[in-house]
């Protein structure tokens, strides 16, 4: 299965009762092993979990912590890009130049790089002492 039949897959199972707005994720580790997730909101807003931190969260579940490749699909007219911390998230453990497809359910694709989402990211180099 593809990144982008995996998005669409897990995007089926979202847990979205109060916003409709389901989003499926899914992200390929170095091993090139397969992880996808879904937004699960909760009443308690903002408790919920967007998709890509539940693919990240399946990733480094199973022991990994590298990712190479990233698809994002909601069903909406324009694709839609991670959040703030879906995208310090990605940082984490992707490179700058890990490519990120952003999708709608109709097809449409837009693709970047984590480096372009989140340029200027906070990193483990700032935690150095001088």
């Amino acid at each position: 299965m593809s990144l982008k039949e995996s998005a669409l897959a897990v995007r089926e199972n979202a847990h979205a009762p109060y916003s409709n707005f389901k989003v499926g994720a899914a992200i390929r580790s170095a091993s090139g092993v397969i992880y996808a997730g879904c937004n699960v909101e909760n009443i308690a807003y903002p408790e919920g979990t967007c998709a890509e931190a539940g693919a990240i969260a399946a990733m480094v579940a199973a022991g990994e912590t590298r990712l190479t490749e990233v698809y994002v699909v909601a069903g909406s007219p324009a694709p839609v890009p991670p959040c703030g911390g879906c995208r310090q998230k990605l940082s984490e453990f992707g490179a700058p130049d890990v490519v990120l497809t952003m999708a709608t359910t109709g097809g449409v694709e837009q693709t970047t790089t984590i480096g372009e989402l989140l340029p200027g990211a906070f990193g483990a180099e700032h935690m150095q002492d001088d």
